[in-house]
This record gives structure tokens, sequence and C-alpha cells, in this order.
């Protein structure tokens, strides 16, 4: 007669021999895997590693063409701003690097920079459109009239333009101007400063979008800030260092139009892009440059009257 003791053995040995059985499989199994697995990885490191190099020479090239570039600007832009006052508008993202080079540009076509106007990000905030709208009607200069809109961007970009303007548009006091730009600096919209002088044209500046979930927004409200300046008296040219974000909504906004665009100035072709652009605004004329398809590298050449 078979015991239960010869029963729960005989199922133990079943349990076992299966347990190995799988652990042998797996083990098999997981060498074959691993064998894929490496010879995949090392076929992407292999790409990763090309790819790298090619990245590397491409950077290489275009920079020393920019090194080259940049010894022939001062005899591209020469004399193209002559006697013309140029403001920079910088956004909160605005390179430093790309604002002194520009300051630069401009004085070597024969203009002068008459200050920085900083924008904060709280001007770009969509949170913080209300309040913003609120103190743009509160400190209007008298005699300035702002657009048929709500829209917080043109509004702003209107009145800035107002107190940054000359030669175009109505003339805003001395004092009038002070109030306004510390009324905006205190709002927490500007950054504190020493107001820049009136210009006759205006050059906005900003980077490249970042990734967040108002970008979109504040994409908007920097293009139709750069289009309220011209409206509000000032040529004006945006110029970023990428052609999506701020530039992208220009170029797509046919309200935009007379607004002069340029991508790429993080590089020296953009940077003459947009003193040469800027020269053209003072002409009466628009246009949008940059590297993408259709798009002109630079204007015309456009001597300042």
């Amino acid at each position: 007669m078979i015991s239960f003791r010869y029963h729960i053995v005989s199922l133990c040995a079943v349990v076992l021999a299966l347990a190995l059985g799988v652990v042998l499989g797996a083990s098999s199994l997981s060498q074959t895997m691993l064998g894929a697995l490496s010879s995949d990885r090392a076929d992407l490191s292999g790409q990763v590693g090309t790819l790298t190099a090619e990245r590397d020479t491409a950077r290489a090239q275009q920079s020393a063409a920019d090194r080259v570039l940049a010894g022939t600007a001062p005899a591209v832009v020469a004399g193209a701003l002559r006697d013309r006052t140029v403001v920079l508008v910088a956004a909160p993202d605005a390179d430093p690097g790309d604002l002194d080079a520009l300051t630069g540009l401009v004085g070597q076509a024969g203009g002068r920079v008459t200050g920085t106007l900083s924008l904060t990000d709280a001007m770009l905030a969509p949170d913080r459109a209300d309040a913003l709208r609120g103190l743009v009607t509160r400190v209007l200069p008298a005699g300035v009239q702002l657009p048929s809109t709500s829209d917080v961007g043109t509004l702003t970009g209107s009145l800035l333009g107002s107190l940054v303007t000359a030669g175009r548009g109505p003339s805003s006091s001395p004092a009038e101007v002070g109030t306004a730009f510390t009324a905006l600096a205190d709002g927490g919209f500007l950054a504190p400063g020493a107001a820049p002088a009136p210009a006759q044209l205006a050059l906005v500046v900003t980077g490249s979008p970042a990734p967040t979930p108002d970008a979109a927004g504040r994409a908007s409200t920097l293009a139709r800030l750069a289009g309220g300046i011209r409206t509000g008296g000032a040529g004006t040219v945006l110029a970023a260092r990428s052609a999506d974000g701020a530039v992208g909504t220009a170029r797509a906004d046919q309200t935009l139009r007379g607004l002069s665009t340029v991508d790429g100035v993080g590089a020296t072709a953009g940077r003459l892009a947009a003193v040469l652009a800027a020269a053209e605004q003072g002409a009466g004329r628009a246009g949008a440059y940059g590297s993408g398809p259709g798009l002109a590298p630079l204007p015309p050449r456009t001597p300042a009257a």
C-alpha cells in the first residue's frame, strides 16, 4: 500500500523538477536575450558615436563660418543706420551676449542704442495679464490713444511704443515717461533701471522658447507686444534665437505683417539681419529673415536717409 508520505515525496520531486526546468530554461533564454541586447547596444553606441562626431564637425564648421562673417560685419552694415537711434527691448530669456553684439553692430552701422528696456517674466505671464492691462490704462500719458482691443500684449506694446518713440507718434513728457516706467517696474513688469531715451527704432530681442505649459500664451503676448511697439510709433524688429515661439507666432499672424522678424540672432548672420531689418523698418518696409524655407538670410541693404 502506497503511504501518504510517498505521495508527499513524489509531489515534492515533481515540483522540484518543474522548478529546475524553469530555471534552466530561463537561464538559457536569458543568455540569448542578453546576447541580443548586448549586440543592439553596441550598434546603438556606434550610431551615437557617429552622430556625435557629425554634430561636432557641423558645429566646428558653423563656428568657423561665423568667425569669417563676423570679420566682414562692419563692412556689411556700415552706414545702414546712419544717425538713427535704436532702443533694445529684452525679453526675459534674451541672451546678454546677443544684446551686446547687437549694440556693437548698431554702432558699426552708424546708429546709437539709447538704452535697454528689460521685460520680466510677469510681463508675459498669462496669470498677470489682468493686472498688467489695468496698469497700462492707468499710466497712459496724455494724448496717447490705445488700440480698441483687450489684448494685453498689443495694449502694453502700444504704451511702450509711445514711451520710447522719437519722431513718430505723440511725444510724452519726461515726467509722464518716468511715471509710467516707474509704475511698470514697481508692478514687477519691468526690471528696475534707468528709462531708455526715446528712439526711432526698436529691436525686441528674445531667446529660444522654453517647453512650458504657458509657452504658447507667452509667445503670443511677446509677438503682439512687439507689434504694439511698432503701432505705438517705432519701427520694430522681433529677433529671436529660433524660428518658433514669438517669431513663429508673429509670422503666422496677418495682423502683424508690418513687423519685421529675424531668427538665428544667436549667430552673426542673424544679428546682421536684425540690424539691416531695423534699417528696412526705418525706410517703411518689413520682412522675415532667417534660415527657414522661403526666407532670405539677410534683408536687402537699405542705407539710412
